[in-house]
C-alpha cells in the first residue's frame, strides 16, 4: 500500500466524489457525485489545506481521507479537521483506515498543525478512540448525532 495526494492522482477525483456521495449524500444539498467532483477540486493541493490523501494498492485507489479547515461552524476555534475517511468495502478490516489516518497525521505535522479534530457517527469513538483521539462532546450536526474528537500532535 502506498499513499499519494489527490493532487498527484487527479484521475481518482471522480471515484472519490462517488464514494463520498454514496456514503454521505443523504446529509444534505451539494452532495451529488457531480457537485462533489467540483468541490473536491479545491483539495488538489500538496503543501496547503485542504488536501486529500489516497491509499493505493498498486494502481488501484482503495481509500481516501481529507485534512481541511473548519468543518463545523459551531467550533470556529477548532481549525484543522480530519474528514471524509473512506475505505472501499472490499478493503475494509485490513488496517487501511488506520494507516491512512497515520499518513494524514504525518502530513499535518509537516504542515505545522498542532491538533486535529474530527466528527464521527460512532458515539463510542470506535477506531479513533483506539488511535488516541480524545472525545470533546456529543452534538447534533445536520440532524445526525456525532461525537467530536481531538488529537494533539
Amino acid at each position: 500500500m502506498k499513499f499519494v495526494l489527490l493532487a498527484d492522482n487527479q484521475p481518482a477525483l471522480p471515484q472519490v466524489a462517488k464514494w463520498y456521495s454514496d456514503q454521505w449524500g443523504y446529509i444534505g444539498e451539494g452532495r451529488s457525485t457531480k457537485e462533489l467532483e467540483l468541490k473536491l477540486r479545491d483539495y488538489l493541493n500538496r503543501d496547503k489545506l485542504p488536501l486529500i490523501i489516497l491509499a493505493q494498492d498498486g494502481n488501484e485507489v482503495i481509500a481516501a481521507a481529507q485534512l481541511r479547515y473548519h468543518e463545523m461552524d459551531i467550533y470556529p476555534e477548532r481549525e484543522y479537521w480530519l474528514g471524509g475517511v473512506y475505505v472501499n468495502s472490499k478493503h475494509r478490516g485490513k488496517g487501511v483506515a488506520q494507516a491512512l489516518i497515520s499518513a494524514i497525521i504525518d502530513k499535518a505535522k509537516i504542515l505545522g498543525v498542532g491538533s486535529i479534530n474530527l466528527q464521527t457517527e460512532y458515539l463510542s469513538g470506535g477506531l479513533y478512540r483506539d488511535l488516541g483521539w480524545q472525545p470533546i462532546e456529543q452534538v447534533v450536526n445536520h440532524g445526525i448525532n456525532v461525537l467530536v474528537m481531538e488529537k494533539s500532535l
